[in-house]
């Protein structure tokens, strides 16, 4: 279940969303980034634990590489590295941020778009 009006969301919404839509798009020809439930989905399947992945997540959008990413390669060669967002997030705001995907994505029932392994 979604937390619909958690301060993790508000800042999602504030700090990510430009880039990341928080449901399905609804025109890909304007998008620039996988969408939250896509980039969850990956996660989770190498970081289960909530304690990892929200590290992962702290560490990765301050600190982006090619060699950390968790998505497939095509996805980089398409939207390129995500940029490091030193300066658009606090490392508070990121704490909190993390969680809340943690705890609310991927949503129910998303399968994503049959893409195979990351």
């Amino acid at each position: 279940m979604i937390v619909e009006n958690s301060k993790g969301k508000e800042l999602f919404t504030q700090k990510c969303v430009t880039c990341h839509t928080l449901g399905k798009p609804q025109d890909m020809s304007t998008v620039v980034a996988p969408a939250l439930n896509g980039v969850m989905k990956h996660l989770k399947m190498i970081h289960s634990e909530k304690a990892n992945g929200v590290a992962f997540i702290k560490d990765y959008v301050m600190n982006p590489s090619e060699s950390k990413a968790l998505c497939m390669p095509k996805k980089i060669k398409r939207f390129g590295l995500m940029p490091s967002q030193k300066g658009n997030v606090t490392p508070e705001e990121l704490e909190v941020i993390a969680n809340w995907m943690f705890e609310n994505y991927p949503q129910k029932g998303f399968k994503g778009m049959g893409h195979g392994k990351i």
